[in-house]
């Protein structure tokens, strides 16, 4: 009897050891997947911050004049609404220019002057791209409370410039 207990003392022993390695083994394991799963997380956060650059910057290498328009203004204004339409293809132009834009902008800075001196601040704004590459600029320029009231913005009219029915600008823009 007493080398029973013997023998069960034994191999109550020998089941903790059993369970501490087992133990030991399942914490290595549980360490490991844990650290692997931080590596693809890094990974993946990696990857997509390199995305989200790539995207930006792919964005500011195919719309430049865009791009700008819109850094511009939420710098300067910061706006609680803005819109930036490059209504280019609406005229006489190559596809892909980047001539004609309206921007719709929303700012608490517009609070108290008038439609004019809200205009000139954009244009003041806006003055390199204007002097530049933007032959045209349609501003709808609004309060925030003007903008609750009243969230629509205006049609653009179709191109009245006569270099469309020019024949010359015709061949001109289709080379």
């Amino acid at each position: 009897v007493h080398g029973d207990y013997s023998s069960q003392g034994a191999l109550r022993s020998s089941r903790r050891s059993v369970g501490a390695a087992v133990c030991a083994e399942d914490r290595s394991v549980v360490l490991m997947i844990s650290v692997r799963l931080l590596q693809s997380c890094r990974h993946i956060s990696s990857v997509l911050a390199k995305s989200r650059y790539y995207s930006t910057s792919q964005h500011a290498m195919e719309k430049p004049v865009e791009t700008s328009i819109r850094s511009k203004l939420t710098q300067s204004l910061a706006p609680c609404h803005l819109e930036v339409h490059n209504e280019s293809h609406m005229h006489a132009v190559p596809p892909g220019s980047e001539t004609h834009f309206k921007v719709v902008v929303v700012s608490e800075v517009f609070s108290g002057k008038p439609l004019i001196q809200r205009h000139r601040l954009v244009n003041d704004l806006l003055k390199e791209e204007l002097a530049g590459p933007v032959h045209a600029l349609s501003i709808q320029a609004k309060t925030p409370e003007q903008w609750q009231e009243n969230p629509t913005v205006t049609k653009s009219p179709g191109c009245m410039g006569g270099s469309k029915h020019d024949p010359h600008m015709s061949k001109k823009l289709s080379a």
